[in-house]
């Protein structure tokens, strides 16, 4: 018989089974146990200390979306843990993998009201995959491994694991545990060959089909199949935001991006094309536009590890049930190669428009008093970094210029809140992401509104000295809901201008050299020392408040209404 030990070690060696290696985290009372024990394995797991929760489990996202293992997150009871829930909420709906272990008060103060007591378990139920309390140090091994199991297989998403502090201290024997299956629960389903080859015939009698490329194709590391299906049959692809990095930014039959604030090319094409193969994505409603105008010609495809998804926002022909790994590995051989140069040629003159109407306004930066647009800073940027560094955006314009503009020619390059679009989200998970990716630079735009709601983790990129480059694109303004109003609420702007601190001095006090950016004439410079300089670097520059992010499909309009500037709807025909 092994030795007992404590139920906080059992947790430690159950981590180190799972291969962590990384945790992000923020010490309390009840899960003070579990931090004595990861001091004794300081030389097998990292702990990042986060200024707030909330940053921790970004920071977390961060490290998951580019490293593809599961985030570990630690918080302690009551406000600690429900300081989990906005990322815990992020996570479900981007499909992060996120373990985050939250400690509760001991099994017999449960109920009572005691100090630092919430109910996490309900809580965050409807923000997790799975979420279970543990009172019993015997039963951690195997929580640990089906919580782990299920954070990373099928749809990814998080999980909590809510440990008492009687669980936590109480003895028990060690019993490693392992997890490659769950009754019911079926992650990896078969795919039918029937509905392969219904797929294959659409797509080999079609003469306009598109590929919808979204996050589940980075997810299932599918992007060298993405190429070679669309290669092979010469389809055109269009990506959501979370799929922008699946398919190179130069590649030629990468047509941009889908939505709201996508390329012309694509959402004119979604209403023209015969077949669309949505593979890996939700049909959310920022990308289709008004559901009775979308896709009205097509026959749709929609490929998702998610049966839930199918017919939720938009109704399709045929559903593929499975990882897009799988379901483009069982595709390629069926389908036929052919060229459709026609077909394909037919996004050029939309986004020829798009480069002489809005993008050449944005990169050449046409303003009179020396503030930049946001465009041409993104442009910049991306070309200073050959194109190659991961982006991690915040939400906002700074979000929606940051996808237009920058450039991607690797996978898993793009970090930035999809779903939920959480301001604040952009600090602590660009340090995740530099943690997972260190020999990558790691490239950050916030705005001046996201970036003061979490802008306590510069303590974290201080303590390890985390190589972010911080561009803040400031305009005095919370600027998406200035254009919204400026564009739908007769420019009353409402709680939106903004009084800011002094930036610079603020990132100085972290020890984080900066630099104040006023006009343009010093912009290439200031980027290039940015760039030269080791380690973390912070741009405060001087934006434009009132830039405004085009092309733009207004909420509610069919998404081939597209507004090219105030007032100037896009009309194909001329």
């Amino acid at each position: 018989m092994s030795d007992k030990i404590t139920g906080a070690e059992i947790l430690m060696k159950s981590l180190v089974d799972q291969g962590v290696k990384n945790i992000f985290g923020y010490p309390g009372g009840t899960i003070m146990p579990v931090y004595d024990k990861l001091y004794d394995y300081s030389d097998r797991i990292k702990h990042y200390l986060a200024r707030h929760e909330q940053g921790a489990i970004h920071a977390a996202e961060g490290f998951a979306r580019v490293s593809g293992k599961t985030g570990v997150v630690f918080a302690t009871s009551g406000p600690g843990a429900m300081n989990l829930l906005t990322g815990l909420n992020d996570a479900l709906i981007d499909s992060t993998p996120i373990v985050a272990v939250t400690g509760q008060v001991a099994t017999s103060f449960l109920g009572k009201d005691a100090f630092q007591e919430s109910d996490i378990v309900s809580v965050t139920l409807p923000v997790t995959k799975w979420t279970i309390q543990v009172r019993k140090a015997e039963d951690i091994p195997a929580i640990v491994a089906k919580a782990f199991y299920i954070a990373n297989s099928g749809r990814p998403g998080p999980v909590v694991i809510d440990l008492t502090k009687d669980a936590q201290t109480s003895l028990a024997e060690y019993v490693p545990a392992e997890c490659g299956a769950i009754r019911s629960y079926h992650p990896d389903p078969e795919i039918k060959d029937s509905v392969i080859l219904e797929v294959a015939e659409l797509l080999n009698n079609s003469r306009r089909p598109m590929i919808l490329a979204g996050h589940g194709v980075s997810i299932a590391n599918a992007e060298k199949l993405l190429k070679e299906l669309a290669e092979k049959a010469d389809i055109p692809v269009a990506t959501t935001m979370l799929g922008l990095s699946s398919i190179p930014s130069s590649h030629p039959l990468n047509k941009g991006m889908l939505g709201m604030h996508g390329n012309i090319g694509p959402n004119i094409n979604t209403n023209n094309a015969d077949v669309i193969l949505a593979i890996g994505m939700r049909f959310d409603d920022r990308v289709t536009g008004a559901v009775n105008a979308y896709a009205p010609q097509a026959k749709l495809i929609h490929v998702d590890i998610d049966a839930s998804e199918f017919d939720k926002c938009i109704k399709c022909d045929v559903h593929v049930h499975g990882s897009a790994d799988k379901a483009l590995s069982k595709l390629i051989p069926f389908v036929n190669e052919v060229t459709r140069e026609e077909w394909n040629a037919s996004f050029e003159p939309h986004a020829q428009v798009e480069r002489t109407e809005v993008m050449a306004r944005e990169i050449e930066g046409r303003t009179s008093d020396g503030t930049m647009l946001m465009g041409e800073v993104i442009d910049k940027v991306s070309h200073a970094f050959n194109d190659s560094a991961i982006l991690v955006t915040d939400v906002g314009q700074n979000q929606m210029f940051s996808v237009k503009y920058f450039r991607f020619t690797a996978p898993k390059s793009i970090v930035t809140s999809g779903g939920l679009g959480t301001m604040g989200f952009g600090l602590p998970s660009s340090i995740g992401a530099k943690i997972a990716c260190p020999e990558r630079d790691v490239v950050l735009f916030v705005g001046d509104g996201g970036f003061q709601m979490t802008l306590e983790e510069l303590g974290m990129i201080m303590e390890y000295n985390l190589g972010v480059k911080i561009i803040l694109l400031n305009n005095n303004f919370l600027g998406n809901v200035r254009q919204w109003q400026h564009l739908f609420f007769n420019s009353r702007f409402s709680a939106t201008p903004m009084v800011n601190p002094d930036f610079r001095m603020i990132a100085d006090a972290y020890g984080i050299p900066a630099e104040d950016v006023a006009s343009r004439e010093d912009l290439e410079d200031a980027i290039r020392r940015m760039k030269e300089r080791e380690g973390p670097y912070l741009l405060n520059i001087n934006i434009d408040p009132e830039d405004m992010v085009f092309p733009m499909t207004p909420p509610g309009a069919a998404v081939d209404h597209i507004l090219l500037a105030e007032g100037v709807l896009y009309n194909p025909e001329k």
